[in-house]
């Protein structure tokens, strides 16, 4: 479909006001998620960017404006002639580094088969080999999709889908760990476009079958398929029977599936503190311990928050910068 017939459709379409999607809006494309690794290690010039992740020039070049007009990098001019820029991370930019260390977590239980993760996170805090977990702030427990209520937050509604918003998935997927193994990039494959959060979202409000989810996400029947099929393929949803004469299916998530509800409430909590003015859509209370909360991602030695300029790494594999 062009372009611009499919952002006229959207103009006329709403959706439920919900901070992951908001947060998914901006960094749900496989390359601005590879862009912004690379700034937690330390890359700022373009050159480096497309040394180290092998993207042609335009496509990188569009997916920094990108991620400098949502405001998660700042360029700074270096050189004027040519002009030349850094693109440093802004306050919200650092802000997004738990995320991506839970979408690593996540990679590295799941998706790393019987080879070494790739990277080990060492907390200079607490001089300690670590993972991240998403946690309670006030009980400090891990957080179970099935320990958690919601009700709707003073920013519930409905609103319109963004026009610019690109669902399709990256061309090759596998090119995401061209240079650099990853297991942000392997969650990301599994997981794979914004359609695929939206469905994983949704399964986490209990819509299972094909009529809820299609009417919830006012998704197109086609591509509903091809993503749940996947999902299913990835072992993410496991589909079980409900009805015969026609047959019907419910598509229910698997441990594996419901692993993913950490990373997708790290989302939630840096999309209502950068993207809500304010009003979250959704207010969180974990039933452990009766409190409502936003989700913290920490150390799971020291439960002290986690921040890239307080973390060091161990690379199980060669450096490609040296």
């Amino acid at each position: 479909m062009h372009a611009t017939v499919a952002a006229k459709m959207r103009s006329h379409l709403s959706e439920r006001n919900c901070s992951v999607g908001r947060t998914i809006d901006v960094i749900g494309d496989g390359w601005s998620f590879m862009i912004l690794r690379e700034c937690y290690f330390g890359a700022a010039r373009f050159e480096h960017f497309q040394r180290i992740l092998g993207l042609p020039r335009t496509t990188l070049s569009n997916r920094l404006q990108r991620l400098v007009k949502h405001g998660l990098l700042d360029a700074q001019l270096y050189m004027t002639s040519p002009p030349r820029r850094d693109y440093r991370l802004s306050e919200s930019g650092k802000a997004l580094y738990p995320v991506l260390l839970s979408l690593m977590t996540f990679g590295d239980r799941w998706l790393s088969g019987a080879d070494e993760k790739p990277l080990q996170l060492i907390h200079k805090v607490c001089n300690t080999q670590c993972s991240a977990i998403v946690v309670c702030p006030h009980c400090q427990k891990e957080i179970a999709a099935r320990d958690v209520s919601y009700r709707d937050g003073p920013g519930a509604g409905r609103g319109p889908v963004p026009q610019d918003r690109n669902s399709r998935r990256t061309s090759d997927p596998t090119a995401l760990e061209r240079t650099r193994p990853s297991s942000v990039a392997r969650t990301y494959k599994v997981i794979g476009d914004r359609w695929s959060f939206r469905i994983l979202r949704a399964a986490f409000f209990k819509f299972r079958r094909f009529d809820e989810l299609q009417t919830e996400l006012g998704i197109a029947p086609n591509i509903l398929s091809e993503r749940l099929y996947r999902l299913v393929a990835e072992g993410i949803f496991t589909r079980v029977q409900y009805r015969t004469g026609p047959d019907r299916f419910e598509y229910r998530l698997t441990d594996k599936g419901k692993d993913l509800f950490g990373p997708i409430l790290a989302m939630l909590g840096w999309g209502d503190e950068f993207l809500s003015g304010g009003s979250p859509p959704l207010i969180l209370q974990h039933q452990i311990c009766g409190q409502e909360f936003s989700p913290a991602v920490v150390c799971d030695h020291c439960h002290t928050g986690l921040r890239a300029r307080e973390m060091a790494y161990k690379m199980n594999y060669r450096d490609p910068l040296n």
